[in-house]
């Protein structure tokens, strides 16, 4: 059974960082890529970054390019997500999800989510 937990969220004020972990089990984490998503209040499912298997690959949302940093160890089966100068308007539902940019919404794979809220 493929299970993905993320953990990380909170309440920071803006321009502050924070990091999410997302530990997975029950699928071949080395050889999946994987995305982060997130969905504010009243909103879709929004992409965010993806990392290929090696981790030798990213791509990020133009909304967080230059302040999120995707990672993920393949020894301990965790992806992370790194987010510095954070904004009011990245106040989310994060999810991890299994599977490429292209692929995570058809793969349907991902956590419960952890809420990042960014406020004074």
């Amino acid at each position: 059974e493929v299970q993905l937990v993320e953990s990380g969220g909170g309440l920071v004020q803006p321009g502050g960082p924070l990091r999410l972990s997302c530990a997975t089990s029950g699928f071949a984490f080395r050889i999946s890529d994987m995305t982060w998503v997130r969905q504010a209040p009243g909103k879709g499912l929004e992409w965010v970054s993806s990392i290929t298997s090696g981790g030798t690959s990213t791509t990020y949302a133009d909304s967080v390019k230059g302040r999120f940093t995707i990672s993920r160890d393949n020894v301990k089966n965790t992806l992370y997500l790194q987010m510095e100068s954070l904004k009011p308007e990245d106040t989310a539902v994060y999810y991890c999800a299994k599977g490429s940019r292209d692929g995570w919404r058809r793969v349907g794979s991902w956590g419960q989510g952890t809420q990042v809220t960014v406020s004074s």
